[in-house]
């Protein structure tokens, strides 16, 4: 009788452990392509200020991009790994432009905009810890096509990758805004 016990609780614990290795269910290399929404056709004519604003922000997004698919690294901020915040940091210093460090910090930074006035070069913060009080999670917007805001940042599970806001997590996650370009 205890032979029997001792073999059904080895099978428990055994079953209850799973797989040993997490399969990965991506491939490692991933092509992310962003094109600019074209929908306004009124012959506006924008500022200098404007151009450069928008300049700046394509510089900063372009550098983004070219780490789509590098792996998630807390507290990492090159190709080998990266966090969300070392994305939007070393994107911003290799235009020059200086900026905290961590996503908390960021998130003090600049001017509040509704999510309704995005554009590109924005920041977009989040919460994503059920137990954390504090802005955990930073992102660069890429391209506004209407409601659809398309950022991009590093997660955990799958690294440098452009997601969308209205993405049922990330849209539940959402804090708040910035402008800092």
């Amino acid at each position: 009788m205890l032979r029997k016990t001792i073999i059904l609780l080895l099978l428990f614990t055994i079953s209850a452990c799973g797989p040993g290795k997490k399969r990965r269910t991506y491939s490692k290399t991933r092509t992310v392509t962003v094109e600019g929404s074209t929908t306004d056709t009124s012959p506006k004519r924008k500022s200098k200020k404007e151009g450069r604003k928008n300049a700046k922000a394509n510089e900063v997004i372009s550098t983004a991009l070219t780490f789509s698919g590098t792996r998630y690294k807390y507290g990492g901020t090159t190709k080998r790994g990266m966090d969300c915040s070392g994305l939007v940091y070393v994107s911003l210093k290799e235009n020059d432009i200086m900026f905290p460090r961590t996503s908390y910090q960021m998130a003090m930074e600049g001017n509040k905009i509704r999510v309704n006035d995005v554009e590109k070069g924005d920041l977009l913060f989040f919460k994503t810890s059920k137990t954390g009080r504090r802005i955990n999670h930073v992102g660069l917007v890429v391209d506004v096509d209407g409601n659809d805001i398309k950022f991009i940042h590093a997660t955990t599970s799958r690294g440098v990758l452009v997601s969308s806001l209205r993405e049922g997590y990330w849209n539940s996650a959402f804090v708040k805004a910035m402008r800092i370009l």
